[in-house]
């Protein structure tokens, strides 16, 4: 199992998901962050620290949201560094 940001990540970008991951897996996309589910350990880390709890188990994200982990699955994570502001 991965964890997935959904869109109420988007406007927000708070960086505390990102501080605390510890295989640096989250990545910014522009809008919002996304998780390389490649590289995830499934550590739940990040999801606690979500000040807007846009963080799921991939196994329980939202119906209407399930199109972000089609998102992240797809996503092509080589251009970009994880992390932020270094992108």
């Amino acid at each position: 199992m991965t964890y997935v940001i959904t869109e109420t990540c988007i406007g927000t970008k708070n960086t505390a998901c990102v501080q605390v991951c510890p295989v640096d897996c989250i990545y910014d996309e522009g809008d919002h962050y996304l998780i390389n589910p490649e590289e995830c350990i499934d550590c739940a880390m990040c999801m606690p620290e979500c000040p807007v709890e846009a963080i799921y188990p991939d196994d329980e994200v939202p119906e209407d949201m399930q199109h972000y982990t089609t998102k992240a699955a797809e996503f092509d994570y080589s251009g970009i560094a994880p992390g932020f502001g270094i992108n």
